[in-house]
């Protein structure tokens, strides 16, 4: 007898879409069954012939725990996740402090987060160079400690080409060089949020100088000021340091064309290159930052009509292999756009409760695709590229059990009071679309349905590390 049988789904993987009925025991998938056959189970789920998938990786995800617990924890954020159809998620170094540098500092957030996800995850670990400014409190780079991080089972580092605050210095050029050369022997990934520093730092100052300037006009200046020059100078500087060492280099949140052929080049060229975006870069525009305000503030920011239209291009051809959410939480006063603007305001998108939901309606509802980019882009490909396929990712026989029920028909409204995530201030909100996930699956044991968690499921999740091979 097995332990768990969902029935009556259409299974949704990268290539194909079929019926069959899965047995899961011991929390793995355990045989996949021909509808109606006759199977002994200690639980039935009935999917009533929605789409079921294998699990849905968030591979870019901020936390905040610990140290900035004010803004987000992983119960508040997995338990959110988790009603959005996310099985796994990995877990960025920042903003935390100590943010994720060293193996001490591993063992200690390991220790306060694997007692209340609700989600299975893997972390991020970081790289940091050496902060520019002599500040109390700030940190030098640690070249030092990377392997010892990988050893503890990080999925990936990070890094920041641009200015990010003494407690994840910015690294130049020399540390990402250093940094992939030492990496390199274990075939470990680095990933790195490109802007360029230079650019970034007088940019903002000149833009900031100017005196008078409106909401609207201030606006304008912060997203000139992160323009895709930025993004795409620091993406050709750190493919650069890929090719010089032959490193494994993820470029994070692409939210240009221009930046996404730069990637697609490099992949044709043969370099160890892979990239992601997000569902704010494929279907939102800097006409959101007008309309919210200081909630829709993320960096890179969301670009025009046109360039949002033609990413579509580089997901489809696989050059961003990934979509993440990169859920950035605030406090609600750090959104607020009655006390801050655009300079002074939080950056970072409250995302992660609709994740899914957005990027279903987003590619079946609106673009008339297949459900089978979503297993892809969402599951096999971050499996893979994060180096947990082999629990996650597939339906294969031993495999983690996780499933997660989409009804493509069940309409969904962001309403950002009613988010299970600490904050409450969201670009979404009021954001309407079709395809909820009725019902996630960890394991084989059910964490979230129809819009709640399961209080049980809380410490439920637990820490994945990459398969070794």
């Amino acid at each position: 007898m097995y332990d768990l049988l969902i029935k009556n789904g259409k299974l949704v993987t990268p290539d194909r879409i079929y019926e069959a009925d899965i047995a899961i025991s011991d929390g793995k998938y355990a045989a996949f069954v021909v509808p109606g056959e006759m199977v002994q189970a200690k639980e039935v789920i009935d999917a009533k012939g929605n789409y079921v998938f294998p699990g849905i990786i968030d591979c870019h995800a901020h936390m905040n725990e610990p140290g900035f617990e004010y803004r987000e924890d992983f119960e508040t954020g997995s338990r959110a996740a988790a009603v959005a159809g996310c099985t796994c998620l990995i877990d960025m170094p920042l903003n935390n402090d100590p943010s994720l540098m060293n193996k001490d500092i591993f063992d200690m957030k390991l220790g306060m987060i694997s007692q209340h996800s609700v989600v299975d995850f893997a972390l991020w670990g970081g790289i940091v160079g050496d902060y520019f400014k002599d500040e109390p409190g700030s940190v030098k780079n640690n070249m030092k400690d990377l392997v010892d991080l990988h050893n503890c089972g990080v999925a990936a580092f990070k890094a920041f080409t641009c200015p990010c605050g003494p407690l994840f210095p910015t690294v130049n050029l020399g540390n990402v060089r250093k940094a992939l050369e030492i990496l390199k022997p274990y075939n470990a990934l680095c990933g790195f949020h490109c802007e360029e520093f230079g650019q970034i730092l007088e940019r903002e100052k000149e833009a900031q100088a100017k005196q008078g300037r409106s909401k609207e006009e201030k606006i304008r200046d912060f997203l000139d000021a992160h323009d895709v020059w930025t993004e795409y100078v620091a993406t050709k500087n750190v493919i650069d340091m890929a090719r010089a060492t032959g490193g494994r280099v993820h470029i994070c949140h692409v939210s240009h064309p221009m930046v996404a052929q730069v990637v697609k080049d490099a992949i044709h060229e043969g370099l160890p290159i892979t990239a992601e975006t997000c569902p704010h870069y494929l279907g939102f525009t800097e006409d959101l930052v007008f309309e919210k305000g200081v909630p829709a503030k993320c960096t890179p920011p969301m670009r025009k009509k046109e360039d949002m239209e033609k990413m579509w291009d580089y997901v489809l051809d696989g050059t961003l292999s990934c979509v993440g959410s990169d859920h950035s939480p605030a406090a609600d006063e750090e959104k607020d756009n009655e006390t801050k603007d655009i300079w002074t305001a939080w950056g970072g998108l409250n995302s992660i409760q609709f994740f899914l939901p957005m990027m279903f309606d987003m590619v079946v509802n609106k673009k008339g695709l297949s459900p089978s980019l979503i297993a892809k882009v969402m599951g096999y490909n971050p499996a893979k590229i994060f180096g947990l396929y082999g629990r996650k990712g597939a339906f294969e026989l031993g495999f983690d059990g996780d499933v997660v029920i989409v009804d493509p028909n069940k309409a969904w409204k962001c309403n950002q009071k009613e988010l299970l995530t600490k904050g409450h201030i969201s670009c979404f909100d009021g954001l309407e679309g079709k395809g909820t996930p009725v019902c996630t699956v960890i394991r084989g044991k059910v964490v979230a349905a129809d819009g709640n968690y399961k209080q049980d499921a809380v410490g439920y999740g637990q820490l994945i590390t990459p398969v070794k091979k």
